[in-house]
C-alpha cells in the first residue's frame, strides 16, 4: 500500500486488511512516499501496535517521495510471499478481498487478478456520479479477461511482477503506470482475470477542481503510455471510443467557440450560429451518455457538465503531454 499525506483515510485501510477472512497467511507492508502529514504517527503507533495480537504482519517503511509506482515497488521487493496484492490508503478492502483475488488464479495462464470498486464517500454527489460511469464500464465493458487493471485493486504472481519489471517509475503521479503494467503483463504471455466482486470502496473525488487536475494529469500521461504501447490507442476495455473521441471533439469545441465570437463581433449572426454547431452537438452527446450511465436524471444532467470539462482538461493534458515529449526531444 503506498501512502503519501494519507492521514485522513489509511486508519480504515488498515483496520480492513486487519479484518480479512483470508485462511491464508499474509503480510501488510505500508510504504510512505514522504508524507508530511501524520500518517507514519497513524501507522506506527495506532496500527502497528494493532497487529502486534495478530497472525498478519504489519510493516511500515519510508522513502523519499517518488512517486506511488516507486513505492509498490519498494513494498513488492520488501514482500515475501508469492503473491502480491494491491491497493491504495484511500481503498477500503471488504473482507472477502484478499480471498475472492486468490480464488481467481485457478488456472495456470492467470498471472494477475483485478477486482472493482465500490464507494466509500456516498454522500457525494461527484463521488457517487464517479464510480457510477467507473461500474458502467465495468458492467457493460470489462470482459472476464481484460487488458488493463487498477493498481487499487489487484494480486499479482510475484514471479510474474518481477519478471516485467514491476511498475514503470517513469510514471511519476499516479496515472498510466497501471495500464503500463498490464500491456507488459499481456505482452509477456500472462492473462488477467476480472474478479467482479473482489471489492475495495474507494474515496472518490468530492472537489470538481481537484478531478479535473486529476483528468488533466491522465491525459498528460496518456501521451507516454500511447508512446510506450501503440497498439493500445484504440483501446482496452475500460477506455473505449467515447474516450478517444472526446478530446479532439472537444479541441473542435474550442475552435467552434472562438470562430463564433469572432462571427458575433463581425455581426454575422448566421455564421456565429454554425460555429456552434460542434459545441451544440458534443453537449448533446454528453447529456446521453451521462443520463445512461447514471441511470438518474438529476446525477445524468449534473455529471454530463463534468464530461464537458474532463473532455477539456485532458485536451490541455494531453497537448502538454505531446509538447513535452517533443521538447525533450528537442534537448536530447
Amino acid at each position: 500500500m503506498p501512502a503519501y499525506n494519507a492521514s485522513a483515510t489509511i486508519g480504515r485501510a488498515l483496520e480492513a486488511l486487519s479484518k480479512q477472512n483470508c485462511f491464508q497467511p499474509y503480510e501488510v507492508i505500508v510504504v510512505d512516499d514522504g508524507s508530511v502529514d501524520n500518517t507514519a504517527d497513524i501507522v506506527t503507533r495506532v496500527w502497528i501496535p494493532a497487529f502486534a495480537g495478530m497472525t498478519k504482519k504489519l510493516t511500515y517503511v519510508r522513502q523519499d517521495n517518488a512517486g506511488p509506482a516507486a513505492a509498490r515497488n519498494h513494498g513488492a521487493r520488501l514482500a515475501s510471499g508469492e503473491f502480491l496484492a494491491f491497493t491504495d490508503s484511500d481503498c477500503i478492502p471488504h473482507e472477502d478481498w484478499i480471498s475472492r483475488l486468490m480464488a481467481g488464479f485457478a488456472q495456470e495462464h492467470i498471472g494477475v487478478v483485478a477486482g472493482s470498486y465500490g464507494i466509500a464517500n456516498p454522500e457525494s454527489r461527484l463521488a457517487r456520479c464517479i464510480c457510477k460511469e467507473i461500474l458502467w464500464r465495468h458492467t457493460h465493458l470489462m470482459p472476464d479477461f481484460p487488458n488493463s487493471f487498477g493498481s487499487y485493486n489487484f494480486c499479482a504472481k510475484k514471479n510474474v511482477f518481477d519478471a516485467v519489471g514491476g511498475f514503470n517509475t517513469a510514471y511519476r503521479t499516479a496515472s498510466g503506470e497501471d495500464n503500463d503494467l498490464s500491456y507488459k503483463i499481456i505482452a509477456s504471455g500472462w492473462r488477467i482475470y476480472f474478479e467482479r466482486k473482489a471489492l475495495v470502496d474507494h474515496y472518490h473525488p468530492t472537489q470538481i477542481i481537484k478531478y479535473l487536475k486529476e483528468q488533466f494529469r491522465h491525459g498528460f500521461w496518456r501521451v507516454r503510455m500511447y508512446k510506450d504501447h501503440p497498439r493500445m490507442m484504440r483501446g482496452d476495455g475500460y477506455t473505449f471510443w467515447k474516450d478517444i473521441v472526446e478530446v479532439p471533439w472537444a479541441a473542435c469545441c474550442l475552435a467552434g467557440l472562438a470562430l463564433s465570437v469572432f462571427q458575433l463581433v463581425k455581426d454575422c449572426f448566421v455564421a456565429s450560429l454554425l460555429a456552434m454547431t460542434p459545441v451544440l452537438a458534443f453537449i448533446l452527446f454528453e447529456v446521453v451518455w451521462a443520463l445512461v450511465m447514471m441511470c438518474c436524471f438529476f446525477d445524468g444532467i449534473f455529471f454530463s457538465f463534468i464530461f464537458l470539462f474532463r473532455a477539456v482538461s485532458r485536451l490541455f493534458g494531453f497537448s502538454t503531454g505531446i509538447l513535452s515529449l517533443l521538447f525533450k526531444k528537442e534537448e536530447k
